[in-house]
């Protein structure tokens, strides 16, 4: 079976270390919520806005989820000292999505995945399902990635930080987006995601075919 998806807008990030949010200030505008989000989530809120979503239903992927978070408390375990509070409350794999939702007040369903390298098909074909009831939904991907020690374990990944956004409907037109190859060392869990966003336009229209 397949579900074929119109990108109706498409953005996407790439830092080879750390991404500069350069408009969290603006878009988030109370400094105590801005302190509390994590790097991770300033890059989903600054792709939802380029994309111009703000209401409706959102699915996000990522393989490694809060990653700064998680290694910040396992460093606190190895080192016997307390766990930070906010890293606890932000190392769950939601946490951009979570953030973004109040800030936006968006009481829509929002659901969240990780496979792994896989997580880019996974997303679509949530996506697409999802789709099928007819709405405009947000396929949303983020992995942030630069963390003390990474240098010494990264071999093949230019860019740590990278995140992609897709707003998309369901469509029985013909596919035009067949390519989805992506040279650049990004995460493998975005690159199929990051290819689709990378061919969008916004004077052209962009269909994808997904097999489920």
């Amino acid at each position: 079976m397949t579900i074929k998806l119109e990108i109706l807008n498409a953005a996407y990030m790439m830092g080879a270390k750390n991404i500069e949010c350069s408009r969290i200030k603006e878009l988030v505008p109370k400094m105590v919520f801005r302190r509390r989000l994590t790097q991770a989530s300033k890059i989903a809120i600054e792709l939802m806005d380029q994309v111009c979503f703000t209401q409706g239903r959102i699915m996000y992927a990522s393989a490694y989820g809060e990653l700064p978070a998680t290694a910040n408390i396992l460093s606190a375990i190895l080192n016997q000292e307390g766990i930070s509070p906010t890293d606890f409350q932000n190392s769950v794999y939601n946490t951009p999505v979570s953030y973004a939702s109040i800030l936006q007040d968006n009481t829509s369903e929002i659901l969240t995945i990780s496979s792994g390298d896989n997580s880019s098909d996974r997303l679509l074909k949530l996506g697409a399902i999802k789709a099928l009831d007819g709405d405009e939904i947000l396929l949303l991907a983020v992995e942030t990635m630069d963390i003390v020690g990474m240098e010494e374990i990264n071999t093949c990944i230019d860019y740590l930080e990278c995140g992609v956004a897709l707003k998309v409907k369901v469509t029985q037109e013909k596919a035009t987006i067949n390519n989805f190859e992506f040279n650049e060392n990004i995460p493998q869990s975005l690159k199929k995601l990051v290819s689709i966003a990378s061919q969008y336009s916004h004077e052209n229209r962009h269909i994808i075919e997904v097999k489920l």
